[in-house]
C-alpha cells in the first residue's frame, strides 16, 4: 500500500532527478528552487526509510534502490497520464501508438504491419518516430514512445524494459551489381582497397561490424561514411566503389530487385535479434496489443519469403 505521506510532488522531483542526474537541473525542469528540490527528495528517503541516490560524485547516481524504484514509479506515473488522456479524448477522436522504428524494420517489418493493421483499427493513428537506439529507448522509459521496433540494444541498456524477439537478422556487405568484388570468388581481404561505409558508433550493429573486419585483419579501419540510412546509403554505393554493411532488413527489396548486390560471407554469424521493446510491467493497450500482433504476422510473411528465395530452383 502506498504511504500516505507520498505526494505527487516527491515522485516528479525524484524521476526528474534520476533522468537529469542533476538536483540543479531537476529544479530547474520543474520550476523550483535547488533547496526545495533537496529537501523533497530527503523528504522521500526519509518515508521510504532507503538512500535512492549515491552523493559520493558530482553526478547523482541511483543506488540500487533508486533503479527499482525509479523502474516502478516512472511506469505508474506513465499509466496514469494515459488514463487521464484516455478520459480526455472527445468521442471519435482517434486513438494513437507512438512507434520508435530502426533502420533494420523501417523499410518493411513495421509498414507491412500497419498496413495490415489500419484496416482494423481505422480510427487509431500510428505516429513514427526514427533515429539512434539510444535515443529512442530513452523515449521509451520516459513514454513518449509505447514501442520500439528493431534491434535488441545491449543489455545494460535494457533495464525496466521487455524485448519480444520476431526473428533473428543478418549484417551484410553490399555493393553496387558491377562492382569488382561482386563475384564468386571475391576476398574479404580485398575489403582493404575500397571505400567502406559503417555504422555508427551509436548503431547496435556497429560492434560486430568492427569485430569481423578486425579479425581479418583490417583492425581499426578509416570508413569514408558512417551511415544506416536507406537513401543516402543506396544512393553512395550505386554511384561509386563504396562497401556497406548495413542490417539485411534495410536493403532486402534492394538486394531482390537488383538495385544492390549482398557479397555473400562463409561461415560468418554476424548479425541478432529484431523484435519489440516496451516498458515492463506498462499498461497495453487493445491496439497495441493489435499492432504487436499484426508485426509477428509480417515478420512471418517476411522470413516466409526470404527462404523461398534461398531455395535452389
Amino acid at each position: 500500500m502506498i504511504d500516505a505521506q507520498i505526494r505527487f510532488r516527491h515522485l516528479r522531483c525524484f524521476l526528474e532527478t534520476a533522468r537529469l542526474g542533476s538536483l540543479s537541473n531537476a529544479a530547474e525542469a520543474l520550476h523550483v528552487s535547488q533547496p526545495a528540490a533537496s529537501k523533497t527528495i530527503k523528504e522521500l528517503e526519509e518515508i521510504l526509510d532507503v538512500a535512492l541516490f549515491d552523493r559520493t560524485g558530482r553526478r547523482l547516481v541511483l543506488t540500487r534502490a533508486g533503479k527499482l524504484y525509479q523502474q516502478y514509479a516512472g511506469a505508474a506515473l506513465i499509466d496514469l497520464g494515459r488514463a487521464q488522456d484516455l478520459l480526455r479524448e472527445m468521442p471519435g477522436q482517434k486513438s494513437k501508438i507512438a512507434v520508435g522504428v530502426l533502420p533494420t524494420a523501417a523499410t518493411e517489418l513495421l509498414p507491412l504491419a500497419s498496413l495490415a493493421f489500419q484496416p482494423l483499427q481505422p480510427d487509431c493513428l500510428i505516429r513514427v518516430s526514427t533515429g539512434p537506439n539510444w535515443l529512442l529507448l530513452s523515449q521509451l522509459r520516459e513514454g513518449t514512445l509505447d514501442m520500439v521496433v528493431g534491434r535488441m540494444a545491449q543489455g545494460g541498456t535494457m533495464d525496466g524494459l521487455s524485448f519480444r524477439q520476431l526473428y533473428s537478422e543478418r549484417v551484410v556487405p553490399v555493393v553496387r551489381p558491377d562492382h569488382p568484388l561482386n563475384r564468386p570468388d571475391w576476398s574479404p581481404a580485398n575489403l582493404a582497397n575500397y571505400p567502406m561505409m559503417l555504422p555508427p558508433s551509436g548503431a547496435v550493429i556497429s560492434p560486430m561490424v568492427r569485430a569481423y573486419l578486425h579479425n581479418i585483419g583490417i583492425s581499426n579501419p578509416d570508413p569514408e561514411f558512417e551511415n544506416v540510412s536507406l537513401a543516402f546509403g543506396r544512393s553512395v554505393v550505386q554511384q561509386s566503389d563504396t562497401v556497406w554493411f548495413i542490417s539485411q532488413g534495410v536493403v532486402r527489396t534492394d538486394i531482390a530487385t537488383g538495385a544492390l548486390a549482398e557479397l555473400p560471407l562463409q561461415d560468418v554469424m554476424m548479425g541478432g535479434p529484431v523484435g519489440v521493446s516496451m516498458r515492463e510491467s506498462a499498461l497495453i493497450t487493445p491496439e497495441q496489443r493489435l499492432l504487436l500482433e499484426c508485426l509477428v504476422t509480417a515478420a512471418s510473411d517476411i522470413h516466409r519469403k526470404a527462404t523461398t528465395q534461398k531455395r535452389p530452383t
